[in-house]
């Protein structure tokens, strides 16, 4: 079994691996603002996902300094993916966003602009923004898609339908800007069927890369509520590990890879436990897949 990992793509396209900058812009999303709602995903935490970012608050210039320090351990480099990960990236007050990000794109140690957002935030000025810093840099714009199937849908309070998804992934495509989707593994209900559908969905409309994460049930939020209620019970180790080599049994090679798995705030984290050693569940995780490839 082979998979395109992250790694391997950033080695082949810039001759080295580019660490993420992890840089907060937006401040809010519509499920947090009243647009759709009040209380957000029920799965994300206070800092909107963005809980290994600097506040917001600060300059890009103190932000950028904070992340290279948080990477320097593993970091050789001098060039970086500027990754504003907290909230809704292209939502709120365009014009600020947009000094923001051309700041981003015209620094000489940031090589690529990495946007999270939501399918439902990338309207025509949206869009011409994103044009623009594609203009200057290559652009990702990584979509929160998470699940396909309604029910799902429904509990996370995402708050718009599938085919929002595929219209923004079309848009983007178009516009030469790359799509990274994320997808839960091990929501509430949901069976390997159902995340199956999901990953098959995102690539089918053409997404560019994949980000695979673990349901981590965060302090605080609307799931940790059910988590201690009883009402679910999170994915141990081994099922995760063998759920995702059978999910990149059908995935094709040429989709990147981008995470196997993921590791919330060891502060905020109530279960699963076991995710919070990431190196060790990578470490399995990837000795796994060499013995799937072998044995197939």
């Amino acid at each position: 079994m082979e998979y395109y990992s992250f790694s391997q793509y950033l080695k082949k396209e810039y001759g080295e691996k580019l660490y993420k900058l992890s840089l907060s812009g937006a401040g809010t999303c519509p499920n947090r603002d009243g647009s759709l709602g009040f209380s957000g995903c029920v799965f994300c935490s206070e800092g909107g996902s963005g809980d290994f970012a600097a506040p917001a608050s600060w300059p890009l210039d103190r932000q950028i300094a904070f992340a290279k320090e948080r990477v320097s351990a593993k970091s050789h480099g001098d060039r970086y993916i500027a990754y504003f990960q907290s909230y809704t990236g292209t939502y709120g007050d365009l014009s600020k966003l947009k000094t923001l990000y051309l700041e981003a794109v015209r620094r000489p140690d940031i090589a690529v602009l990495s946007i999270a957002t939501r399918p439902d935030c990338l309207g025509p000025e949206v869009m011409d923004l994103l044009k623009e810093l594609r203009a200057i840099k290559p652009v990702w714009v990584e979509l929160g898609l998470q699940t396909t199937k309604a029910e799902s849908v429904s509990y996370i309070r995402r708050g718009y339908e599938n085919d929002v998804y595929a219209e923004a992934v079309r848009n983007l495509n178009a516009a030469d800007i790359k799509v990274v989707t994320h997808v839960i593994l091990g929501l509430p209900g949901e069976t390997p069927e159902d995340m199956q559908a999901t990953v098959d969905y995102a690539v089918q409309c053409g997404t560019w890369g994949l980000k695979l994460q673990l349901l981590h049930v965060l302090k605080g939020t609307a799931l940790a509520k059910d988590y201690e209620a009883g009402l679910f019970e999170t994915m141990d180790e081994d099922t995760y590990i063998q759920l995702v080599c059978n999910l990149l049994k059908h995935i094709p090679e040429d989709i990147v890879i981008h995470r196997l798995t993921g590791d919330g705030p060891k502060n905020l984290l109530l279960a699963p436990l076991w995710s919070g050693n990431k190196r060790q569940v990578l470490n399995k995780l990837n000795k796994a897949i060499r013995d799937t490839k072998r044995d197939s």
